[in-house]
């Protein structure tokens, strides 16, 4: 039979679509446009029924519909088929060996991890307490014998909607969660979620007598690097300087990025030298990050090749104990590392203070010998700032912390 031409115009009076030729005799399929529909409407079935004629008709029924379908041959097969994963709908046979239908479907609904999983019961009882029974162990439809091929593509149909629903729904929820505890740019823990981190280590930190640390760490010049090249390089930097301070410290300890250019690490069961010697490690593998900025003011390798200006990354960090003779609450804790990262800013930047009573200081070991105290600053302060620190590329972290009455202390961690 001749094709109809047919040519679609945008109602709102562009141009013309080409036309299209539609043959009167073609089997019918979805309006241009409703592709995306089609594809989604399709599933992939669990069909588990020991009755192997009836399972073959349905299966094929499925199939015309363009869904993927497995077959198994009772209850306790299909349970295990489901645990794997990977199926958007159960249809199970009431009548089954070894586990029957309503069983397979109650376990099947209280796997954990699954999701939402529809399961549409088979059976040949029509009565009113067979299906209220279904409903009861969890079941979400039925579908009576002998099967009516409309009747079971449209409840298929209906059942796949809701469980494409049910995983929008969810994965939502699962990135409002991800969100509510994260900060989306860096991917570390938000300030809100630092907050009550900290809570609880202090409070395990005073009950077990275990030693607590913090780093506060702010990037040094981010301004000027924003007013000279841009706040999607200063977001770069940020980004880059947050991977190279999580990769930096141990799994157990918690990053934060704190505020703008600034970050947080929480070093539990950590005393003096352990929180010096991880300050060192993010201080230097902070430093080895190297930018190479063109005359546009762009990172090279993602824009033109106009000649390059090398450009290095510092920070400042600011450390905090506790115990410490002024530190009783993880506030007063937060306060200590802001005192010292305020000193640590003041004195030129680049560089780690301490926050600490007892006369520590931190200078750099990068040839073994035993480190050169500093002069003692006013005992009021609190605060003692290191040196800049200007180590060669090879060289490796201080092996060794020395208080200025000359004690020496291994680092721990």
């Amino acid at each position: 039979m001749s094709g109809l031409p047919f040519a679609c115009r945008n109602p709102a009076g562009g141009a013309r679509w080409a036309p299209r030729i539609i043959r009167l005799d073609d089997p019918p399929t979805l309006a241009a446009g409703q592709g995306g529909e089609a594809e989604a409407s399709r599933g992939r079935i669990l069909l588990a029924d020991d009755d192997r004629l009836t399972c073959d008709f349905v299966a094929e029924m499925l199939r015309r519909a363009g869904h993927d379908v497995e077959i198994v041959a009772d209850g306790e097969a299909a349970i295990e088929r489901a645990g794997r994963g990977g199926i958007d709908l159960a249809l199970l046979d009431v009548l089954m060996p070894r586990i029957n239908g309503l069983e397979a479907c109650r376990i099947v609904k209280s796997l954990p991890g699954a999701g939402f999983l529809p399961v549409v019961l088979l059976t040949m009882r029509t009565d009113t307490s067979s299906r209220v029974e279904g409903l009861r162990v969890g079941a979400d439809d039925y579908v009576c014998k002998p099967v009516d091929e409309r009747e079971l593509l449209s409840r298929v149909a209906a059942m796949l909607r809701i469980k494409r629903l049910n995983d929008q729904v969810a994965a939502a929820k699962a990135r409002l969660d991800e969100l509510s505890t994260h900060d989306e740019a860096t991917g570390l823990f938000n300030f809100r979620h630092l907050t009550v981190r900290l809570g609880e280590e202090f409070k395990r930190s005073e009950r077990y007598h275990d030693p607590l640390a913090c780093l506060l760490i702010d990037v040094d010049g981010l301004k000027q690097w924003n007013d000279s090249h841009g706040r999607a390089v200063g977001d770069a930097i940020i980004r880059d300087t947050a991977r190279a301070v999580r990769a930096a410290v141990r799994e157990i300890d918690v990053v934060a990025r704190y505020g703008g250019d600034e970050f947080l690490v929480i070093l539990p069961s950590t005393h003096f030298a352990g929180a010096l010697a991880a300050a060192d490690r993010v201080w230097r593998d902070v430093r080895a990050l190297s930018w190479s900025i063109d005359t546009r003011g762009r990172p090279v390798g993602r824009s033109g090749s106009a000649p390059p200006t090398a450009a290095r990354i510092t920070v400042s960090i600011g450390v905090s104990l506790f115990p410490s003779r002024d530190v009783r609450s993880k506030d007063q804790l937060l306060r200590a590392a802001e005192a010292s990262l305020l000193r640590s800013k003041r004195d030129g930047g680049d560089r780690i203070c301490v926050f600490q009573h007892q006369g520590y200081i931190y200078s750099p070991n990068t040839q073994g010998a035993p480190a050169t105290p500093a002069p003692k600053p006013p005992s009021n302060s609190g605060i003692i700032a290191a040196r800049r620190i200007e180590p060669p590329a090879e060289a490796k972290p201080p092996a060794n912390v020395t208080s200025l009455d000359g004690r020496r202390g291994n680092r721990g961690e």
